[in-house]
């Protein structure tokens, strides 16, 4: 029978998740992880197994604790109501000072190398699962008439998706919540009109 763990899993967890979204998949070393979950690396093997692995738990972490906006917004009664609260989840999200600037996911898919690949993929796969429940959520919407015949589902929730994830870039790189407010309220005015 194996010792029991010293460690508190889901602390050490909340650590790697942190370090990961503030230096990506590939800027963060098993020393790095080791030091700021305050366990050794043959415990880290045992307890999440290797790094990649790490990496898709703390996406889960993150998911769970940081995204949960995302799929109560697709409940809401309209779809300008469900990109409205995706614009300002994302910007009030990327922008809190309790964590780290911008978005674990686009921070984690920016600087991936060859070598890691199997983590962009992964990435990507999640990011495609949104964007492809926010497409039909919009589907959704212009059958009930709540969208024009004219406006395409697909290529709205693309433009969706491409705004949320500037806004992330931009959060990392220093942008304020209310500069960020002001891109999804310019993104909102786009919102196309019943003809």
């Amino acid at each position: 029978m194996g010792r029991p763990r010293e460690f508190c899993t889901e602390y050490a967890l909340s650590r790697a998740l942190e370090l990961f979204w503030r230096r990506g998949f590939e800027g963060t070393s098993l020393t790095d992880l080791t030091d700021a979950m305050g366990i050794t690396r043959p415990s880290l093997y045992a307890a999440y197994g290797n790094k990649e692995d790490l990496f898709r738990k703390a996406l889960d972490l993150y998911d769970e604790t940081y995204l949960g906006f995302t799929r109560e917004a697709l409940n809401e009664p309209t779809a300008r109501a469900v990109v409205e609260r995706l614009l300002k989840g994302y910007a009030d999200t990327a922008t809190d000072v309790e964590h780290p600037p911008g978005c674990l996911g686009t921070n984690g898919a920016l600087s991936c190398s060859a070598a890691a690949e199997p983590v962009r993929q992964e990435i990507l796969k999640r990011r495609s699962t949104f964007e492809l429940a926010l497409r039909k959520r919009l589907e959704q919407a212009r059958a009930d008439g709540d969208l024009p015949d004219n406006a395409d589902p697909a290529d709205l929730g693309r433009f969706i998706m491409t705004i949320t994830q500037g806004m992330a870039v931009q959060a990392s790189s220093g942008a304020t919540r209310q500069s960020l407010q002001r891109v999804a309220a310019m993104a909102l005015a786009a919102w196309p009109l019943q003809a």
